[in-house]
This record gives structure tokens, sequence and C-alpha cells, in this order.
């Protein structure tokens, strides 16, 4: 069972589950359902996709989530990057509207989803890691800015397209002139309205007496509030006339099984921007379930979250949806709602399928503009600029991979600025790791330390020379160590010996291995012998398998200060006591 567990995660909360879980588990559901209901159809349209298709997307992979998925409070579904990026890949490939686009969609789902579980089963989340914090701030704001842009169009009531920040905007301002006064006065009136909702609404409810849980329900409730007044000011006022742009028909059921498109031309295509997302996808979500497992002492497995991941995509795939992820604001809703197991994430699939079926001919003449002021607000929550500045105060290069990333993904899009910004940060750690810093070393007075002679005022040896590698060494840094001791030792200094302290080098590859050897025949020629200090076991380990050792003129020391007391005359006539200090 403990074996079965570990892949089926339902059955080792499900054994504890009681009636005290259950209606914690109801009450985040309900609160979570009210939340999901506009959200999942503004990012369906987000993604170009009808709106029914963000209830389905948010239907299945709640429920295989909870079934595979390790955290007790991650609510998954569409969400705002993830459906930008959906809408990138798929418009490559089909125009939005049609079936072929719908179909697309479906298969970036299974594609992203088979990716996501072959990754969890080969238990490679790691590979993630690739994509650093810095990179990732810098897209979503990228990103937030985007869809933002992008959803004026609804806001002003005129067309305008484009994938990037210049190409929107300038088809924005040649067709501002169209801009419908009624649209954009419903548009600016929803979002001023969700803006204040945000932070202004609880606080109020408070003070006119509504208890804590009915202040934060209604406050939450906010979006559907306005999805509600503005849908009947439409309906009531006959506003479709005056050209205000509604959703119109919503199909009233249950998700679809749906079978995506396998050709392989498609399948070709959608292969890159699928790894895209579910990376994307995947960096978010852990995020998010780690920050909120670690407020209650619980803890996540990363790879069986990918499988989660994977299964809920998979699931999104068969039943009319699009990829999907964890996503924060909701998440945080769940998780200060009361959610203690990921049964709320199967209660909250039940109230949206009881929405596709009842409430879908409601939202008839929901605006446009609703939606869209939905999606900004959402959104712009998201953008934060200031990593520029903390980038630039911090580390430079941190910046220009952020920076990068940043602008490429505004004025290129936005595969092509993840991918700059992962490949800008690759680059630069090559960089930094193949000019390793290197420091010469010298006893501290009075103790068995040894510090930078820049930095300290430390004792040398004329004939003694210390150098503290203080990186793991491989193919990309070796020869800049072979050049650092060539040009120490040719400067016509009475060096007899040269000590490489180890205690910062994780690794030696077999490059760095060949110029290890390199450097001990040149100083040998020299008359200079090498020694090591301070090899930790698994470097050292690996060295034994060579010759080297066997062939190095000078020996290793356990620690620095043995080396110290072996090779120079100083060192020699040290006390014993001293030496125990």
């Amino acid at each position: 069972m403990p074996r079965l567990s570990r892949y089926f995660p339902i059955l080792d909360w499900g054994r504890r589950y009681d009636r005290s879980a259950l209606l914690n588990d109801l009450v985040a559901a309900v609160i979570v359902t009210i939340m999901l209901i506009p959200q999942s159809l503004a990012y369906a349209m987000l993604a170009g996709l009808p709106p029914e298709a963000g209830i389905y997307a948010s239907i299945a992979p709640l429920v295989l989530y909870a079934i595979f998925g390790t955290s007790r409070a991650l609510a998954v579904g569409p969400v705002a990057v993830v459906s930008l990026l959906t809408a990138s890949a798929v418009g490559q490939v089909a125009q939005q509207g049609t079936a072929g686009y719908a179909m697309a969609a479906l298969t970036l789902a299974l594609l992203s989803g088979l990716f996501l579980l072959a990754l969890g089963v080969l238990r490679l989340g790691f590979l993630a890691n690739f994509l650093s914090h810095p990179v990732i701030a810098g897209f979503i704001s990228a990103s937030g800015i985007l869809i933002a842009t992008s959803q004026l169009k609804h806001l002003l009531g005129i067309e305008a397209g484009g994938h990037n920040l210049p190409e929107m905007l300038a088809a924005i301002l040649r067709n501002l002139p169209e801009t419908n006064p009624i649209t954009l006065t419903i548009g600016l009136g929803v979002t001023g309205f969700l803006f204040w909702a945000r932070r202004g609404l609880k606080p109020l409810l408070k003070r006119l007496g509504a208890p804590p849980l009915l202040a934060d329900i209604l406050a939450k409730a906010g979006p559907v509030a306005a999805v509600i007044v503005s849908t009947l000011a439409v309906a009531g006022l006959g506003l479709v006339d005056k050209g205000v742009k509604i959703v119109g028909a919503v199909p009233q059921s249950l998700p679809p099984l749906t079978m995506p498109d396998l050709s392989p031309d498609l399948l070709g295509t959608l292969l890159l921007p699928a790894i895209l997302i579910s990376v994307i996808g995947f960096v978010e979500s852990v995020s998010v379930a780690q920050t909120l497992a670690a407020k209650r002492r619980q803890r996540i497995d990363p790879d069986q979250e990918l499988i989660g991941l994977g299964a809920a995509n998979i699931g999104a795939a068969f039943t009319g949806g699009y990829p999907v992820t964890g996503g924060f604001a909701r998440s945080v809703v769940n998780f200060d709602a009361g959610a203690e197991t990921p049964a709320a994430g199967i209660f909250t699939a039940v109230g949206l399928a009881i929405a596709a079926v009842a409430l879908t001919p409601l939202v008839y003449f929901l605006p446009n503009a609703t939606l869209a002021a939905t999606i900004v607000v959402a959104v712009l929550s998201l953008v934060d600029l200031s990593i520029l500045k903390k980038t630039w105060a911090y580390s430079r290069s941190d910046f220009l991979a952020v920076a990068a990333t940043i602008l490429l993904t505004l004025t290129m899009g936005v595969e092509i600025g993840v991918a700059a910004g992962v490949g800008i940060s690759v680059l630069l750690q090559i960089f930094k790791t193949s000019r390793p810093h290197v420091a010469e070393v010298g006893l501290v007075p009075g103790t068995q330390h040894f510090r930078n002679i820049l930095r300290h005022e430390v004792k040398t040896d004329p004939g003694l020379l210390t150098l503290r590698v203080d990186e793991s060494l491989y193919f990309a840094n070796a020869r800049f160590l072979e050049a650092l001791i060539q040009n120490r030792v040719t400067e016509g200094c009475r060096i007899h010996d040269v000590v490489l302290m180890f205690s910062a080098v994780n690794a030696v590859d077999y490059s760095a291995l060949e110029s290890l050897e390199a450097i001990n025949f040149r100083l040998r020629d020299m008359g200079i012998r090498l020694h090591l200090s301070e090899v930790k076991g698994p470097v050292m380990d690996r060295l034994k398998r060579s010759h080297f050792l066997d062939e190095m003129t000078g020996e290793v020391f356990l620690s620095q200060y043995d080396a110290w007391r072996a090779l120079t005359a100083t060192g020699a006539s040290d006390r014993p006591e001293q030496a125990a200090e």
C-alpha cells in the first residue's frame, strides 16, 4: 500500500478523511467555484477558444490532480500565462474560431500532459531548475503586459490583432477612432470595480457587521457581481444593438469526450511549444504548491507533481479543454478558505459541472468587456518590474537575463522571449564558471585558517604558492586554471611547491583531469612540486581511478594547515600546542 500511495496520494489522505475536513473542503470549494466561473470564461477567451472550453478545462483536470497530486491546496485549471502561450502556439497552425483551432488546443494539452508525465515517471523534475527565478519573473511580468494589452481591444470595442507589443499597440492606435463608448464605459467601470473589490470590499463588509467568512466569500465573489450586473445591463438596455459584443450562446452540457488530432505534422509543430508550456506551468505550479505547503508544515513531491499535472493535462485533452496548471490566485483562495485536502478540488469540479449544465444560458448577454476587465485585473498583479532594479543592484548578469527576457518577450513573442532568457542564463552561467574564482591564500596568524591574501593580513612563504580553487573543475574552466598557474610561477619567484586547495571543488571531469596532469608535468619540468589539500571524498575517489595521483610530484594533504607545516620552514617550527589552537 505505501508504494501504491506514492503514485496515488489520494490513498494516503483519503484514509484519514473525516467530517471536519469535509466541511472545510466544501466551504473552500464554494468560494473557489464562485471565483472560477468568470475566470474560466475569461481565460478561454484569452486562449482564443470558446468560453465553455475554460469551464471544461477546470473540471476533469481538478479531479485527476486530486487523485495524483500531492499538494493539499493547489487548484488546477486555466491560468493567464498558459492561456497566452496556448493562443500563441495554436495561432500558428489554425485560425481562431475554427474547429481546427480547438482541435489543435486539445493536441497541445495532450503533448504537454505526456511530457509532464514522462518527466515525473523518470523523476526528471530537476530539469525545470534551468529556468532561473529572475528569468521566470521577467517572463511573467512581460506576459502580464502582453495579456493586458491584448485585452484593450475588448475594453474599447474595436478590432485589433498582433503577436507582440509593438504590433498590438499599432493596431489599437489605428482603430482607436472606432471605439465604442458604451463598451468603453462597461470596461472601465468593471475594471475600476474589480480593483476596488480586491482591496476595499472585504474591509467595508466587516465594518458593516458581516461575519469574517461571509465577508471573505462576498469579496471573492466580486467578479461574479460584475458579471451579473453587466449582463443584466446589456440584456435590459438592449446594448447589443448598440455595438456591445457579448459571449453569446454557450453549450449547456457537461464536458464532452474529445479526441485530439494526432497527425504527425501537427504533433511536430506543437511539440516545442508544448514542452515550453509544460516547463513554465510546472515551475509556476510547484512554486505555489511549495509555498502553501510550507505554511502548514506539509511537503510535496515535485516528481509526483509532474505526474499530477500530466494527468490533469491529459484529462483536459480528452474533455474539450486546453493546457492547464496550478494557478496562483485560485490556489491562495483555496488555501485561505480552509481547504484541507485535494477533495476540495473534486467538490469544485462538481460545482463547475453544475454551472456548465445549469448556468451557461445566463451568460448569453455577458459582455466581452467584462471578461477582458477580469483578465486585466488578474494579470496586472503578476507584473513586477522591480525585478530589474533588484537584479541590477545584486548581479548584472542576472539583470541582463531578465532584461533580455522582458524585451524579447514584448517585441518578439512569448516563445522567443522565454527561450532567449533560458539560453542567456545558461550561457552566463557557463561564462562565470569558465573563469572560476581562484584565490592565493595565506595562514591567519594564531589559527589554522587560510584566507585570501588580498583581503586579510596573513602569513605567506615565498617558496610556497597556495591557490584555493572556488569552483568545480570541468571542461570549460580547466584551461583557465592551467594559464593562471603558468603565469604565476613564471614571474621569477622562488616557488618550489604549489598547493591546490580543493575545499570548494565538488567535481573534476576528465578534461579537468587532463589539465591537472598537464600542470603537474609542466611544474615538474620547472623543478616545482604539485600538491593537493582538503580534497573531498567523491573527488578523491574519482582521482584514484586514474594514474594522476601516482604521477603527481607532491602529496595529498588532509588539511591546508598540514601542507603549511610540511612545506614551509616556519610551519615546520610551529609548536604542537599552537597547531592545536
